[in-house]
Formats: structure tokens, sequence, C-alpha cells
């Protein structure tokens, strides 16, 4: 599979299989295609914490505030990622800059595990929406939570949807 037929095939997960359970190696894939990820300064400023069983369900439930993400404990995998400090290099490139490149190397981290886990034949669903502080208290976690992804397999009647996009001349152009 080539990027452009992952790119068409990935989308947001919101219906999935809750019998059928995430394969370890194709979670280590996803984790491995983010950690390949480029970083400024190779600072790879995320931690990936895989949460599965009971403590899915509960960061599940901790991504349902205001009636959101109702779909979310179908998901056998919840996968929160926090924001790390930077190395010392990104850091002062980040101050003379007066550019965050965290929030950026998360994106594009993220990116890369989607990606993947559509080339392995799995669903994801990247959530903003979320009880940081539930999140980080559930996980052990020190840092910032700032995503969490729902992973699985989608359910069989769950279809590819047509891409609502704007068109490319809205999007970029040439000088």
């Amino acid at each position: 599979m080539n990027f452009m037929e992952i790119a068409k095939l990935r989308q947001s997960c919101r219906s999935y299989d809750e019998t059928k359970p995430v394969e370890k190696e194709k979670l280590e894939a996803m984790l491995e295609a983010a950690r390949l990820a480029p970083s400024a300064c190779n600072s790879q400023p995320y931690h990936f914490t895989v949460c599965t069983g009971e403590t899915a369900k509960k960061v599940a439930k901790a991504t349902m505030g205001l009636g959101m993400n109702k779909f979310a404990p179908q998901a056998p995998v919840m996968i929160v990622v926090s924001e790390e400090s930077y190395t010392k290099m990104a850091a002062a490139g980040s101050v003379v800059s007066k550019n965050d490149y965290r929030s950026m190397d998360i994106g594009i981290a993220v990116a890369y595990l989607t990606a993947e886990a559509a080339a392995q034949g799995l669903g994801t669903c990247i959530l903003g929406w979320l009880d940081e502080s539930e999140v980080r208290k559930i996980c052990g976690l020190k840092h910032t939570v700032r995503l969490v992804i729902s992973v699985g397999y989608a359910k069989e009647d769950d279809p590819l949807r047509n891409k609502k996009r704007k068109p490319i001349e809205e999007l970029a152009s040439y000088k």
C-alpha cells in the first residue's frame, strides 16, 4: 500500500468491533512509525502511553464529558499522548524563533502513528476533548496530556466515507 492509498483509507473511526483485540505487533508497528517521525532537533518531546483493558475504559470515560466521544468505550486500546520536555537545543531554538515546536512535533508523530494504523488495517480517532487531569491521574503521568487516540478494528458495517475537504486551490498556491 502506498502513502496516497493510506491517506485515502485513513478516517476517524467511531464504530469499533469490541470483540476483536488489537495485536501487540500492530501496536508496536504504530509506535515505531511515530518514533521515526521528524521532530525539531530530533527532540521527540512526547510520550505514548498504551492503555488496554480497564485502563482503556477509564481513559475512554475521561474523553466523554458533555456527551462527546460516545464511541470511545468500544475501542480496545487508547493511546495517551503527553507532552514531554524539549532537548536543550530544541528549547533554545524555540525561544529564539518564538515558536513552540512541541505541538507541531506531536501532530507529526500522531500523523505517522495513525497512518501506520491504517496500513495495519486498524481504525483510529484522534481525541482532543478530554479531562486532562483525570487522564494524567489514570495513567500516572506528570506531564500535560495533549491527545488521546482510540484504536481498534472498525466494525464490518462501518463504511469508508467520502472525504469532505477544501479544494486544493484554497489550500495551496505557487509563487
